[in-house]
């Protein structure tokens, strides 16, 4: 089962511990990585190959949920901007990358795409550590669809 559909199963079956919360149109989930704090991604459900293929009412739901996302992360972590980004090159099924980028980032690597960033020394995921930030995200996002 590719990846995508395998974060997507695991998050329908509780057993995903990256959930930051069920949206209208997916999961919003933490990255497995935190070398920006904050970082996560926007998982459909059900998950398609690409934004293409969801039709207008649908795709209008995952680019607002996307955004409100951004909204959250920015809010919740003080970011300076957000980047997103949906590729599906390695992994060829519908999900968006959302970065915090913060001023505190060294200069060379804050005007370059996260993807210049050393993944494989990145701190990963830890609920002990990120927890309390994925719960901040989540309780902005609730909030957010209250006012909706």
């Amino acid at each position: 089962m590719p990846l995508i559909s395998q974060r997507v199963e695991l998050a329908r079956n509780g057993a995903n511990d990256k959930v930051i919360c069920r949206m209208a149109s997916g999961w919003a989930v933490m990255g497995d990585v935190q070398f920006l704090p904050g970082y996560c991604l926007l998982l459909p459900d059900p998950v398609v190959p690409s934004l293409n293929d969801l039709d207008a009412e649908a795709r209008a739901t995952y680019l607002l949920d996307m955004a409100r996302m951004g909204d959250a992360v920015l809010q919740a972590t003080g970011a300076l901007r957000m980047n997103y980004e949906i590729l599906g090159n390695s992994e060829p099924e519908l999900h968006c990358h959302i970065f915090p980028r913060y001023s505190s980032e060294p200069e060379q690597n804050r005007k370059m795409p996260v993807w210049f960033y050393d993944w494989k020394t990145a701190i990963p995921y830890a609920e002990e550590t990120h927890g309390d930030l994925r719960k901040r995200i989540a309780r902005l996002l609730d909030a957010s669809s209250q006012d909706a």
